[in-house]
């Protein structure tokens, strides 16, 4: 590093001052805390390696249950309903990115005796490397310029992701259906997002229950409460001293250093910004995309396109071929024109019917019918308007 001079040819490298380069250690706790549960589910969580932010993951207690995703989970026939989406729910089918106005319509098996869990290879497994690298890059160039301070600070904020992973590494059991004797409905169910998008899932009461309805059980490697927070007290002891060790390196080092929290903290902000299915392997369950016959097939998962919040609603009745779920899920107002548009609606989807012929994909494709939902219901609130004109009676106002 003594390339570094000032105008008049002298050497100021030892006039620059880094001490700011301890910041650069705590910094990026958002891009951190993204995919924190995921990467805490890998095995790869006990790699001593750099993390920048490591204080996002000593938390004084540990999240009970995974973080839940906007929107309203109605059984078909079931008669369950959830007011959020179960996170490996929307993992599975990642669909809460639909356009507005859309159905979307799937079919979940799950395949095989295995579990969810997070990918071996993935995104946060490069991150995880990279940090593992620079930080054996950092050893062996502290050692190589007999720099004792970043040798120690090396050491511990090393040591400090092993000790966080041991902290914060979890297993993921799905719930199951305890008794399976006797007949149960079947588990389809129809989720309704914010930007009044549908996604219509079909599945046995099994799936259902494992992806929607009941809670997934996060089971920590270290079980006890107190000792988690006595490990959270070394680890921040661990953070404030190997900060400290590294105000104190020589400033070689500290650029080195700084340039390797920049890159970590690139890195992290890069695969906090991708889809979150990627760093999960969803292998064991089997997700077919279905249509229905006015569906844009180049879009991926076969979006059938409404522009109006009633339209998709249409869509949805017309797979589901039932009504009872729109009420319970709040879906439309509960009033007698409603209802009544729900009564005709109901009767014109149970005349759907399979498409004989399925498109040139091959995927199975609902035939909508000739109705127009929209001028139904415009139909019928005009007719309660002017009943409602009928039947009120006239307001005389007296001249004061």
């Amino acid at each position: 590093m003594h390339w570094i001079q000032d105008l008049n040819g002298n050497n100021s490298l030892q006039e620059l001052q880094l001490d700011i380069v301890g910041f650069l250690a705590i910094l990026g706790e958002g891009s951190v805390l993204a995919n924190a549960q995921v990467s805490t589910l890998s095995k790869w969580i006990f790699l001593p390696r750099l993390i920048p932010a490591p204080q996002a993951l000593m938390r004084p207690t540990r999240p009970l249950k995974l973080e839940p995703v906007p929107g309203q989970v109605t059984g078909i026939y079931s008669g369950n309903d959830r007011d959020t989406i179960n996170h490996i729910g929307n993992i599975v089918c990642d669909a809460n990115n639909l356009p507005e106005h859309c159905v979307r319509v799937v079919t979940i098996e799950h395949i095989g005796k295995t579990n969810l869990k997070a990918k071996t290879v993935a995104p946060l497994t490069l991150v995880l490397f990279i940090g593992f690298l620079l930080s054996a890059l950092l050893l062996g160039l502290s050692i190589w310029l007999n720099d004792g301070m970043s040798i120690v600070a090396t050491i511990l904020l090393s040591l400090l992701s092993s000790l966080i992973g041991w902290g914060n590494k979890w297993t993921l059991k799905l719930p199951e259906r305890k008794v399976k004797d006797g007949k149960v409905p079947r588990g389809d169910v129809i989720i309704r997002y914010p930007k009044g998008s549908f996604l219509v899932v079909r599945c046995d009461e099994d799936v259902a229950r494992e992806l929607y309805f009941a809670p997934e059980a996060i089971k920590y490697l270290m079980r006890h409460g107190p000792a988690y927070r006595i490990l959270s007290l070394v680890g921040t002891m661990m953070l404030m001293g190997g900060v400290i060790c590294l105000a104190n390196a020589q400033i070689e080092l500290q650029i080195a250093w700084a340039g390797s929290y920049m890159l970590l903290g690139s890195a992290y902000w890069i695969v906090a910004a991708l889809p979150a299915k990627l760093h999960w392997d969803t292998s064991c369950y089997r997700v077919s995309n279905e249509c229905l016959s006015d569906s844009d097939m180049t879009i991926k998962g076969f979006p059938s396109k409404g522009t109006t919040f009633t339209q998709a609603l249409w869509r949805a009745i017309v797979v589901a071929k039932n009504t009872d779920w729109v009420i319970k899920s709040n879906a439309c107002p509960d009033t007698q024109t409603w209802r009544a548009w729900l009564d005709e609606a109901r009767k014109r989807a149970q005349t759907v019917k399979i498409a004989e012929k399925q498109n040139e994909e091959g995927v199975l494709t609902w035939e909508l019918p000739d109705w127009d939902p929209q001028a139904h219901l415009k139909y019928l609130l005009n007719k309660q308007a002017l009943k409602d004109e009928i039947t009120t009676p006239a307001v005389v106002v007296e001249p004061v």
